[in-house]
């Protein structure tokens, strides 16, 4: 659905909402406080109760709507996420082979690029701080990068640089 129609929905499925509501409280005033105040025949009366319940009604139906498209649309950017997240696993596993990366480095490499610490990825892997560095800097030396920024920038820029080949 395009933004100016849900827009639309959106600020429609309010507009009946809000109309209905002050109908329906406006009777609930004049019934309870305005006895004798406002005479409104019957026939009015049943018109304001009939026009609130189809704003409802409406409203009902237009939010309906609207959470079937966002649904719907959260289904498809989640599909879209997980073949983002395929399509950079991939890309990881084909540079790093590329690169000549023993298991070791790559492990370091990835455990990099997710963001951890040096002291985090020792920790995990049960080694210590110096070898994660070693490692990282052989991984560096062999990507032709200078650092763990660099890394991260240049599979970014791959993956990038596929969208826009698409």
């Amino acid at each position: 659905m395009k933004q100016p129609k849900k827009l639309f929905l959106i600020r429609a499925a309010l507009v009946m909402q809000v109309l209905s509501l002050i109908l329906f409280a406006g009777e609930i005033y004049v019934d309870s406080f305005g006895k004798g105040l406002i005479y409104i025949s019957w026939e009015v009366h049943e018109a304001i109760e009939i026009t609130a319940v189809a704003g409802l009604v409406i409203g009902f139906v237009l939010g309906l709507m609207l959470v079937r498209n966002l649904l719907a649309r959260n289904t498809k950017v989640e599909g879209q996420l997980r073949v983002a997240s395929g399509e950079f696993h991939t890309l990881l596993k084909e540079h790093f082979t590329q690169w000549g990366l023993s298991p070791s480095e790559t492990d370091v490499a990835y455990f990099a690029i997710k963001g951890l610490s040096n002291m985090e990825i020792a920790e995990l892997r049960g080694t210590s701080d110096g070898t994660v560095k070693a490692q990282l800097n052989a991984v560096y030396k062999k990507a032709a990068l200078e650092s763990r920024t660099q890394l991260l920038g240049y599979f970014i820029e791959e993956l990038m640089a596929k969208e826009a080949d698409a």
